[in-house]
């Protein structure tokens, strides 16, 4: 296929409960994007359905797709490649999304591009518009099912540092959230509520913290505010009191990202910067803290605006750019990994 180095580059997500198109130029300038959440869909029951997930996005894509490519004003035949989140994820949308990719680039006669997700939240750090950063840097990626540290030394290169031992942060935050009866998803309302309470109320332990390394464990945690409910009076909890323990996990969670983000820092000691990513990187709460280490060791932190730290697929796409200029493509025989670490890219 003719490689169009001047035209732009559709993204598509549909891992999770998130369907999302977008359409980048190669500059990265976002042409158009769009996100449906299926968060209502999933409410009533406390977390994602596959099934519904699936078709979910089944239902929205072909329509979602066609919308930013009106926005931007290309065709299908007029993209330089049309990217799709690969893995890791929820296999079924995983599928509706590389299907319609696969199909368009098909009929269309252009590039298809297998995007790993992780990777897509790594390099969304080098987008213009956030910050240009430079190889090599430091990743946390946060969120409900990884939580890790990542040496990115180029696209396609990474080395894992340190990772979850358990419970992922982002997950330890909505079981946490659940547990104080706070409604899905957990995250954002727990720390809605902190911001009410003291976070010095409630002593928690801090597992892992000093240890060598920058591995992290986050069940122990959820096991200590589950004990700590168990021994509340009996009753609704007053809001004061959940407020307080709401403010007191987020305060124990941020020391214990603190103390393993100065660890990696240790360990890459050449970072040009330190970029945060995954869901948790919205919470402001974790960035200062973060920020706040970053900045003693000399190290600016940058996180993408919170839109783009969730499920998104400016982040696909822009993976999809940095891929194409590489000549990186992939068969339209390629795979979907439900599981899919970056260390094995």
């Amino acid at each position: 296929m003719e490689r169009k180095d001047d035209a732009p580059v559709l993204g598509i997500e549909s891992s999770c409960d998130e369907t999302a198109a977008a359409v980048l130029a190669p500059d990265g300038r976002i042409l158009a994007e769009v996100v449906l959440s299926q968060t209502a869909d999933h409410a009533a029951f406390g977390g994602v359905v596959p099934e519904i997930a699936a078709r979910a996005h089944l239902t929205a894509l072909d329509a979602m797709v066609r919308q930013v490519l009106h926005q931007a004003e290309v065709g299908f035949s007029g993209l330089a490649a049309i990217a799709a989140t690969a893995g890791p994820g929820l296999i079924g949308g995983l599928l509706v999304g590389t299907g319609y990719a696969k199909g368009a680039a098909l009929a269309a006669g252009v590039p298809y591009l297998a995007i790993n997700h992780l990777e897509a939240h790594a390099l969304i750090a080098r987008l213009p518009s956030i910050g240009s950063v430079k190889f090599p840097y430091l990743l946390l990626l946060l969120s409900g099912g990884h939580s890790q540290c990542l040496a990115v030394e180029g696209v396609g290169h990474y080395r894992l540092l340190g990772a979850t031992l358990d419970d992922a942060v982002g997950e330890a935050f909505d079981k946490t959230a659940k547990l104080l009866g706070l409604p899905y998803p957990g995250g954002p309302a727990l720390e809605a509520l902190a911001r009410d309470g003291n976070e010095k109320a409630v002593p928690l332990p801090r597992p892992l913290l000093r240890r060598a390394g920058c591995d992290f464990s986050f069940s122990g945690l959820k096991t200590a505010i589950a004990q700590l409910l168990i021994a509340e009076p009996a009753g609704p909890l007053p809001r004061a009191r959940a407020a307080d323990i709401a403010a007191s996990f987020q305060a124990c969670v941020a020391d214990i990202l603190g103390d393993r983000l100065s660890h990696a820092l240790a360990m890459l000691p050449n970072a040009s910067a330190v970029i945060l990513a995954g869901g948790v990187a919205s919470n402001q709460a974790i960035r200062a803290r973060l920020a706040e280490v970053a900045g003693r060791e000399g190290k600016r932190l940058i996180a993408p605006p919170p839109r783009l730290c969730t499920d998104n697929a400016v982040m696909v796409a822009w993976a999809g750019i940095e891929r194409l200029r590489q000549g990186n493509t992939s068969t339209l025989n390629a795979p979907c990994h439900p599981r899919w670490p970056l260390e094995a890219l």
